[in-house]
């Protein structure tokens, strides 16, 4: 899972539903002895959290002190993420992976990107006024499935998360 954290998702309530969607998430994993790892994008570089561990209250002590700011090393999370599926789908061949992706895609370039090596979903977490829609770019870029996180918002009744 790769979490932008960039300054501008404050903006709007985003980050206060993405974290919402993540702790949803976290206890699905929890319930199926899933195994997790959660890439931080924000600030200067991306920061690895967790790598390929059950799911614990380690990560919703780490979603309650989840802040936002600084700039969007999101192209490099991108890529430590797709260097770190790779890697574990060979040392790890009969585990299914797949990637959720929280982002408001406000990049000021969206370079050629290869997809990921695993199904992706990304969800995207824009919600100014006036959307620029660079997340679903990306998300067509990457080949992901697409989703807007107000058409998805934890507490919706009928809505279930799965671990991504």
């Amino acid at each position: 899972m790769l979490v932008d954290a960039s300054a501008s998702t404050r903006r709007h309530g985003a980050l206060s539903l993405a974290k919402g969607v993540l702790a949803e998430v976290f206890d699905s994993a929890y319930r199926q002895r899933a195994r997790l790892a959660v890439l931080q994008a924000g600030g200067r570089e991306a920061q690895w959290l967790w790598q390929g561990r059950k799911a614990s209250a380690e990560l919703h002590q780490w979603l309650q002190e989840l802040g936002a700011g600084g700039g969007t090393p999101l192209l490099d999370a991108l890529s430590q993420a797709g260097d770190w599926l790779s890697r574990r789908q060979r040392a790890k061949p009969s585990e299914h992976q797949r990637l959720l992706i929280l982002t408001d895609g406000r990049l000021r370039d969206l370079p050629n990107l290869a997809p990921l090596p695993c199904p992706t979903l990304l969800l995207d977490t824009e919600r100014a006024p006036i959307r620029l829609g660079r997340a679903r770019q990306l998300a067509q870029v990457l080949q992901a499935d697409y989703h807007h996180i107000d058409d998805l918002a934890p507490g919706v009744p009928g809505r279930t998360w799965r671990t991504p």
